[in-house]
């Protein structure tokens, strides 16, 4: 047995020694902690995977880590696009999807208490009879973990009006990599005291601690109806200098979603509507709240002195037809082929430059790039399409040349995904050496022994 193998072993027992039947070495549990929804996959084989069902799973795991310098990956539900969970040889897959509790709903506070597994989507399901809901709404919504959407930064549909995961959530409970357990943040609306550790692990990609509760802000819900119209325009910038046009108007719809000719179509095939018009893009937008049928009739007058067809859905059902085809987006891609789904974010003003530059990719590389964009907050999903299971260098060089394009204009390599794996090459050339390096020294504080999901965010 070589002196790796003993190790393992070793860490093995005192796993099993420590938390029972919550240690998995089934070969489908190995092979599953490999990989995520990027399609990426991890090299070699993990230790194990630990199924935590309590903090105190959590720290046990951490303190046998921390003690014998066994790298740790924390994992929700998987469902992330940029290989920031996936578990390779020698590593604990560290699994917090069992620990999904609501431990409180305060709905005078506006606030509740969860555990980091619980679903987004079911989480909004049990607060609905409290009277009040969670913003943040990822595509993933239905499958994604609230700890994952913290941990990832993650945006989604509604971020336009309603902000991302960092602008809803006051706390978080933490244990650091030696197994200490941090109580960070608030309860109170307001709260200035010493630095913001809150915000700071929002984002972090597990590379600083583990997440084991949090405490989320709330909002009411407000009765009122939601109003949804559709645009069609006759290319993609021209859909996106009319987004950018209903933002520069004052107006904030709740939705504001842009599809590309090519997105489009493959979503209408999935569904079997009728085709659109060759080179056709199109936006979904919805209004809520109170002044919601004001607020769409303005919206609806921009869009159409910007070029588009507007049609107005005559109720909710309408609406949320029209918004399926949005939803539809990632099974039609992969119809179109493998997909590397991308991420990149720019000024609102500055959309329609960013769409020149797709199509400027996509000649000089000869590749495909479907891109849906969130176009109220100039967030767009790069859809890159090849074949067969491995990304090709190709690929790879049209993605540099699209990040390089977004950083030019102002913007961002990551909107919502995170960096994980697939972007670390990346980072210092939007962060600079500067903020790189003090970055590295951050994640050294709270992790000084580099175990915590190595590889990730600042691998080089």
């Amino acid at each position: 047995m070589t002196d790796s193998a003993a190790a393992h072993t070793d860490v093995l027992a005192r796993l099993r020694d420590a938390l029972g039947e919550r240690v998995d070495t089934s070969a489908a549990a190995l092979a599953a902690a490999r990989a995520d929804k990027s399609g990426h996959a991890a090299a070699g084989t993990p230790i194990a995977v630990v199924h935590a069902a309590s903090v105190a799973d959590v720290q046990a795991t951490l303190r046998i880590a921390n003690e014998t310098r066994t790298p740790v990956v924390p994992r929700g539900a998987a469902t992330g696009l940029a290989g920031g969970a996936n578990t390779g040889t020698g590593e604990i897959a560290l699994s917090v999807r069992a620990m999904d509790r609501i431990v409180e709903v305060r709905a005078d506070d506006l606030l509740a208490v969860v555990e980091p597994g619980i679903i987004n989507a079911d989480l909004n399901t049990r607060l609905a009879p409290h009277g009040v809901w969670w913003a943040p709404d990822p595509a993933s919504r239905e499958i994604s973990t609230v700890g994952g959407n913290i941990a990832t930064g993650a945006g989604g549909l509604l971020c336009a009006k309603y902000g991302v995961v960092r602008d809803a959530v006051l706390g978080l409970d933490v244990v650091l990599a030696d197994g200490r357990l941090l109580h960070l943040g608030h309860r109170s609306v307001k709260g200035v005291t010493g630095l913001d550790l809150t915000s700071l692990f929002i984002g972090s990609e597990g590379v600083l601690g583990v997440i084991v509760g949090a405490t989320l802000k709330l909002r009411r819900l407000v009765p009122g109806a939601v109003h949804t119209l559709a645009a069609t325009f006759p290319d993609v910038r021209t859909a996106a200098a009319a987004s950018a046009a209903v933002t520069a108007a004052g107006l904030q719809p709740s939705v504001m979603e842009l599809m590309d000719a090519t997105s489009l179509a493959a979503a209408h095939r999935l569904l079997r509507l009728t085709a659109p018009e060759p080179g056709a893009a199109h936006l979904t937008v919805q209004t809520d709240g109170p002044a919601a049928a004001d607020e769409a009739a303005a919206i609806a007058r921009v869009l159409r002195a910007s070029g588009g067809e507007v049609a107005i859905a005559a109720d909710a059902e309408e609406g949320e037809r029209l918004l399926a085809v949005r939803r539809a987006m990632h099974p039609a891609m992969e119809t179109l082929g493998t997909t590397l789904i991308e991420d990149v974010s720019v000024p609102r003003s500055r959309l329609a430059e960013m769409f020149d530059e797709v199509a400027r990719v996509e000649r000089e590389h000869g590749v495909t790039i479907p891109v849906v964009a969130h176009a109220g907050d100039g967030n767009l999903h790069p859809n890159f399409i090849f074949e067969g299971p491995d990304v090709p260098a190709h690929i790879w060089d049209a993605a540099d040349d699209l990040f390089r394009s977004a950083l030019r204009l102002g913007g961002t390599l990551t909107g919502e995904h995170g960096i994980g794996v697939l972007k670390s090459r990346w980072l210092a050339d939007e962060l600079g050496d500067d903020q790189w390096r003090l970055q590295r020294d951050i994640k050294a504080v709270f992790d000084p022994l580099g175990i915590l999901n190595p590889g990730k965010v600042f691998a080089v």
